[in-house]
């Protein structure tokens, strides 16, 4: 079936778009395929796309290299899409999806995928996604959506319920569960932790950190985690070389550990007895014991939100580097150890026939986990090989966890639900369920807001 095509659609993102093109041109079993780059940005696209064409010549891929700047012009004949769009100016919006609430004593945790913030992200971003679905349904139905926009899992369950593509999401947090037991277990297995790594949050300077922890853990042990998106569990720990259980040594040396690293992780494997792998910084979002605005936990469990300005002038600073190693003055070996993230593997199997285990996808609920609800967005792991994605039947998660993942289930569909059809009791009933939200009144106030600051991006809601 090689060489193929793929569409990658967000293509212009100095993060996504760089990791995604580096790795798919690095691939010798993709040699001679097509890769049609999409953004609407045709600034940042030209410049992804000089890149592209510079790898191309570099590494001899003998790749077909086309810029575009709509899908409608790439998705023909497509047989995969990788997708990772935001509805821009992605940091101002998210601010203002965190700020809004605020207006009514809501203050969220962190406001990308669960809470208000991630009803108000999901229904911005759903419009442009099913889009993209509708095209493909008309000009390349077989082909894979293989996405990273978030929220994840209310994207996935849009494209799921909503259209009849395949999609498959991706993402990279069980990354971070490797380098939480990494840390807890490194006198044991032989990890060197840096000193500066003291948590798991998304701070430009500690993601070189987290990542060199999490790749000499997958060396030493392999995680099994089920559950959702950026709410997942362990499940099993196993060493790699002699198959042994080490989930009484992790847990032995956790409950010894300085109890300042993931405080809110640690509260919640006491009350629970299981353990979530997600890092605090996600896993508040779906909880509904940090929001308080008299015990202020996000102070207790010292829960740092996104740092806007940070990240948007660190992505002004990734274009100049790019701009450096089209020219030549910074050298383009540094792109031969990016990650792929999943999608290359799943691309290259799919395609090639091969046979590939994926610790971490998100795929609608087949019975994998099986006391959520049949046909809900979960994540868990699957084999992937010349017959499609197949996820791993991991039996039930413990009760109480159950029942958080159901709450986030039915939240989730009803966001979904309300962005497709402009329903707004839908999209109050969303905010109402979502366990950040105390208040009926304040809800409807939220959504109000919401809707009117978003109006241009929400037709559906004013037609």
């Amino acid at each position: 079936m090689l060489p193929t095509k793929i569409v990658v659609i967000g293509a212009g993102s100095a993060s996504f778009g760089l990791s995604t093109l580096t790795t798919l041109l690095q691939s010798q079993e993709l040699r001679g395929s097509h890769l049609a780059l999409v953004d609407h940005n045709q600034q940042n696209l030209d410049l992804i796309g000089q890149l592209a064409i510079h790898l191309n010549q570099a590494w001899n891929t003998q790749m077909t290299i086309s810029n575009h700047s709509h899908h409608s012009e790439a998705l023909q004949g497509a047989e995969f899409v990788i997708l990772s769009i935001e509805t821009t100016p992605r940091e101002a919006l998210w601010r203002q999806d965190f700020k809004i609430p605020l207006k009514y004593g809501v203050r969220q945790p962190y406001a990308e995928n669960g809470g208000p913030g991630g009803f108000a992200h999901s229904i911005r971003n759903i419009g442009p996604v099913m889009e993209i679905a509708r095209h493909m349904e008309r000009v390349c139905p077989q082909a894979y959506l293989v996405n990273f926009t978030n929220p994840m899992m209310r994207i996935c369950d849009a494209v799921a319920r909503y259209s009849t593509i395949k999609i498959v999401g991706l993402c990279h947090q069980i990354l971070v569960g490797y380098a939480i037991i990494g840390k807890v277990l490194a006198q044991d297995i032989g990890i060197d932790i840096p000193k500066e790594f003291t948590n798991t949050s998304a701070t430009p300077s500690l993601i070189l950190l987290k990542r060199s922890v999490a790749r000499q853990a997958m060396e030493k042990f392999e995680i099994k985690a089920a559950g959702l998106n950026h709410f997942s569990w362990l499940l099993a720990l196993h060493e790699k070389n002699t198959g042994s259980d080490l989930l009484p040594l992790f847990f032995e040396r956790w409950n010894s550990h300085d109890p300042t690293f993931e405080p809110l992780t640690r509260k919640v494997f006491e009350s629970f007895n299981a353990f979530p792998i997600t890092g605090d910084e996600h896993l508040c979002e779906y909880l509904p014991w940090v929001s308080d605005p008299l015990t202020k936990p996000w102070e207790k469990f010292d829960l740092s939100l996104y740092e806007w300005d940070l990240w948007e002038t660190s992505r002004v600073e990734a274009y100049d580097e790019i701009k450096l190693m089209i020219s030549g003055q910074l050298p383009i070996d540094r792109l031969h150890h990016t990650d792929s993230e999943g999608a290359l593997e799943i691309i290259e199997s799919i395609a090639g026939d091969k046979n590939h285990f994926n610790q971490a996808v998100n795929l609608t609920n087949q019975g994998y986990i099986s006391n959520l609800p049949h046909g809900a967005i979960v994540e868990l792991p699957a084999f992937v090989d010349g017959n499609g994605i197949h996820g791993l039947k991991v039996g039930k998660l413990p009760e109480p966890i159950a029942e958080l993942c159901r709450r986030e289930i039915a939240v989730t569909r009803l966001c979904v639900d309300s962005a497709i059809y402009g329903d707004r009791q839908a999209a109050l009933q969303c905010l109402l369920l979502d366990p950040v939200v105390t208040d009926l009144d304040v809800a409807k106030w939220i959504l109000d807001d919401y809707l009117e600051a978003y109006r241009q991006y929400l037709p559906q809601f004013w037609e």
